[in-house]
């Protein structure tokens, strides 16, 4: 008898804590999310809702601001920064503490990250399959879809991260700016061709390139010292059956060269040492020089809905010494998965940590705080999106990855005018191939 009644009430504890999950789960949206509002009222509960395109919209270009009419509900300041550092990233922190004139104006919060239905419909339909490789670093049994919407683990985030639908195939152009303490810089411009294989609508599952993310191609078009540099990337799933695959062509030799050293903390093209290859989009590339743990959910303000700073406005007019001006940035407050990483012994890295903060709704990484080898705050990077109505999907615009020590930063994306935002195309993988580097690095 006292055997049965323990049995019995493992039972029911195992029932109640599975009738828990189970409502838990009924709360949570496709990619994971919390639906509901939080307690306080302060970030909107998720609808699913594509926002209207406002009048004057020209697919592929620039995209109208649609909260344009609004004004700060808050402005944090390094004089009152200590009373909301709840709500705010140790690198927010340390950026007040450095810059006496930066601020973070807060908006009102608008859960705009959507993804097209077919996307969700993948995502669903993963339930089960998805796993991570044996030694986590590659995602294996599905091509499409989010792999993980309730993760059990950092490695499970991070692939969520990595795999998060990011469009079919399109160009894009941008400015980037290796701004010096004084606020001084030279533009350098890039036209960019990508072609995602996983999770492309566009394909069916069986015609997607096995064991591909995507194709990347990145040419350099001024100043004239650089321009005709051409970087082709093919981007593997997992990356413990092949690592990535990476061809430069030098116009000056007129020459196609293997590039093995694309990856991990390499310095990034033309970006003066203030990134390295896996800080592009926060965070890209192979996971296996890290310990990724999943510390949890946190209310946080980030970089949301920015469309005022990706609206064509003067380079000039965006650079301020050591951040972004103020007048053009919008944060809101939002939940985010906390990923926390840690160098794994016996690997190297000019990072020894970092910590990742991905959107809960769309698990774009928006913020991340780097460590050096003391232990020290080293770099922040923040990452500033716009959401596409036309595709659906959240689209980085300005990225920033800011270093605390020297005081420089380095800005991404900008894009003035008539550049292309989302231009969607009809390459080919035959574009997207060695063979067709030369030709695309004449001058």
């Amino acid at each position: 008898m006292k055997l049965n009644r323990i049995s019995s009430s493992l039972v029911a504890a195992a029932f109640g804590a599975m009738t828990a999950l189970s409502a838990h789960a009924e709360s949570l949206n496709t990619m994971g999310g919390d639906a509901a509002a939080n307690a306080a009222g302060t970030i909107p509960a998720w609808t699913g809702e594509v926002v209207k395109a406002p009048a004057g919209f020209k697919p592929g270009i620039l995209y109208p601001d649609p909260f344009a009419d609004e004004k700060p509900i808050l402005v944090i300041t390094a004089a009152n920064a200590e009373e909301h550092k709840a709500q705010l990233s140790a690198g927010q922190l340390a950026a007040f503490k450095k810059y006496p004139a930066y601020r973070i104006n807060v908006y009102p919060s608008h859960r705009t990250g959507v993804y097209p239905k077919g996307y969700y419909d993948e995502t669903k339909a993963n339930a089960g399959k998805a796993k991570l490789s044996e030694s986590g670093n590659g995602v294996l049994g599905v091509n499409g879809g989010l792999p993980f919407p309730t993760p059990k683990n950092g490695n499970e985030a991070i692939w969520n991260a990595l795999t998060r639908y990011r469009g079919e195939t399109y160009e894009t152009d941008n400015v980037q700016l290796a701004v010096t303490r004084g606020g001084e810089y030279t533009p350098v411009r890039f036209q960019y061709q990508l072609d995602f294989q996983f999770g492309s609508l566009n394909k069916k599952p069986a015609e997607r390139t096995d064991n591909l993310l995507f194709y990347f191609l990145q040419r350099i078009v001024a100043p004239a010292r650089l321009a005709g540099s051409v970087l082709l990337v093919h981007e593997p799933l997992d990356q413990t059956k092949v690592f990535r695959s990476a061809w430069t062509y030098n116009p000056g030799q007129r020459r196609v060269r293997q590039a093995p050293n694309v990856a991990y903390d390499n310095p990034g093209t033309a970006a003066d040492g203030l990134r390295t290859n896996d800080d592009f989009n926060i965070y890209n590339g192979a996971t296996d020089r890290y310990d990724f743990e999943l510390v949890g959910k946190k209310e946080i303000y980030i970089p949301y809905n920015s469309y005022k700073l990706s609206s064509g406005v003067k380079l000039e007019d965006i650079v301020r010494p050591g951040f972004l001006n103020p007048d053009y940035t919008r944060y809101e407050l939002h939940r985010v998965w906390v990923v926390d990483s840690k160098l794994k012994k016996g690997t190297s890295h000019l990072y020894a940590r970092r910590t990742f903060y991905l959107d809960e709704d769309t698990w774009t990484p928006v913020l991340v705080d780097k460590y050096d080898g003391r232990g020290e705050l080293f770099r922040t990077g923040e990452y500033h999106s716009i959401q596409l109505w036309d595709v659906p999907m959240t689209f980085g615009t300005v990225e920033v990855h800011s270093d605390l020590q020297s005081g420089r930063f380095l800005a991404l994306g900008v894009r003035t005018g008539d550049d292309k935002m989302y231009a969607p195309s009809k390459l080919t993988q035959a574009d997207f191939t060695p063979a067709s580097l030369r030709e695309s690095g004449v001058r």
